[in-house]
């Protein structure tokens, strides 16, 4: 898991550059969310959109003296690639300091005694040609900044061993063994400067629902998850030396009751602090109000609990990824939209307060100071058929970047982008 930056004025209403939706579009996205826990998606509009020429695919380049490959990454570095006709992509996708690494596309998987496992399969950037190649091996994979390295887990969760995977050659290097932590790991994510891991253990697969735990959805029964996560372990990536705390999943206080399998740790915004994001208010500290306060626990490394840092106050990467600016000065706010518009919306990390309020429907990642990537509704799609879009603070213009997802759940057409600094 991952920012903002200062802006210079705050940006008008949306409204006139926007067409009707259905009436009752909030309600809908509301529930949609709630039951998903995956995307905040809200409102319908068709933005005015200046689309910028697609780029063809950037492939590596060989050195002075012809042997050595350099990475698509940074080959096209300073260069904005979009693909507006591709979706899910098929060549590089970049902006800025942020490019598209890789994507996931996710299925359910029904197991012969009816539980089910939600199942990953990963595109990789081919840091030769500069296209997304699919890699079935791996269960989970997160892409260290620079590009040149992943990490992964195999098919089988929670997993006995991280793999360091060379992104150039596609092989994995070296296993880092977790044997005896706390079953075995769910989930990873590199920290800011790539040196760490963040490596979230479970005793029972985080992606399997058990059909003896099954409740009623929609005059159906799904299964469901079990609360398994056994705690984390904080991975050096060179020596392999991995050190793991006890933490449980997180039980909201006054029932008692665990979400889902138990959320995964990442890394704060300078890989001093871990956090999690949890499905409660937090309580408000200095008197703010609860409703101003993001769902978010932080920790030390060792797992005691913490205060916010200052600037991370109001960062909510459930609701808006993009997190804090490069230099600290913004932070990514959540929806800010209406029955008829998509909008975000940047916000003052010291006070949580808005700054400007901006295009798009979800902000996922910083590409510099002043310029987001994020989801917003495709021209005539509806409220889940969005696309990759670049949105420029104290501007109204909108620059396509990839083509729009199907609405389809667990369908190859539906996609969640990887970003990473190359």
């Amino acid at each position: 898991m991952n920012v903002e930056e200062l802006v210079r004025a705050t940006l008008r209403e949306q409204a006139a550059d926007t067409e009707s939706a259905p009436a009752d579009l909030a309600g809908r996205v509301l529930t949609a969310r709630r039951r998903r826990r995956a995307r905040h998606l809200a409102g319908a509009a068709v933005t005015t959109v200046l689309v910028v020429a697609a780029a063809v695919a950037v492939p590596a380049a060989l050195d002075r003296d012809g042997d050595t490959v350099r990475l698509a990454s940074e080959v096209s570095r300073g260069r904005t690639l979009t693909h507006v006709d591709q979706s899910p992509p098929r060549d590089l996708i970049a902006v800025g300091e942020q490019a598209l690494a890789a994507y996931s596309t996710t299925r359910k998987v029904e197991q012969p005694n009816r539980d089910e496992i939600a199942t990953r399969t990963y595109s990789v950037l081919d840091q030769k040609t500069g296209r997304y190649e699919v890699d079935a091996r791996w269960a989970y994979l997160t892409v260290a900044p620079g590009m040149r390295t992943a990490a992964v887990l195999e098919r089988q969760l929670p997993a006995t061993r991280i793999g360091i995977l060379d992104l150039l050659t596609k092989k994995v290097t070296r296993w880092i063994p977790m044997e005896g932590l706390g079953g075995g790991v769910g989930a990873l994510e590199f920290s800011p400067d790539g040196k760490k891991l963040i490596a979230t253990t479970y005793d029972k697969n985080p992606d399997r629902t058990f059909w003896s735990k099954k409740v009623p959805v929609n005059n159906t029964e799904e299964p469901q998850p079990v609360s398994s996560r056994t705690g984390f372990a904080i991975v050096d990536v060179g020596s392999g030396a991995a050190d793991w705390h006890e933490l449980p999943a997180f039980k909201e206080p006054e029932y008692g009751m665990t979400f889902g399998s138990g959320q995964k740790l990442l890394f704060n915004d300078d890989g001093t602090l871990v956090y999690e994001a949890v499905n409660v208010a937090v309580k408000a500290s200095d008197g703010e109000p609860a409703d101003k306060v993001p769902a978010r626990i932080y920790r030390d490394l060792r797992g005691k609990e913490v205060p916010a840092p200052p600037k991370e106050k109001y960062v909510d990467r459930m609701m808006a990824p993009a997190g804090l600016s490069p230099n600290g000065e913004l932070v990514a706010g959540p929806f800010a939209g209406g029955l008829r518009t998509t909008a975000t919306q940047v916000l003052d990390p010291r006070t949580g307060d808005r700054v400007a309020k901006l295009k798009g429907q979800e902000l996922l990642v910083w590409a510099d100071d002043e310029r987001l990537i994020a989801w917003d509704i495709a021209a005539g799609g509806n409220e889940f058929e969005n696309r990759l879009v670049l949105i420029t603070i104290g501007s109204d213009k909108v620059v396509s970047l990839s083509g729009a997802r199907t609405p389809k759940d667990y369908s190859p057409g539906r996609w969640e982008p990887i970003f990473a600094k190359r």
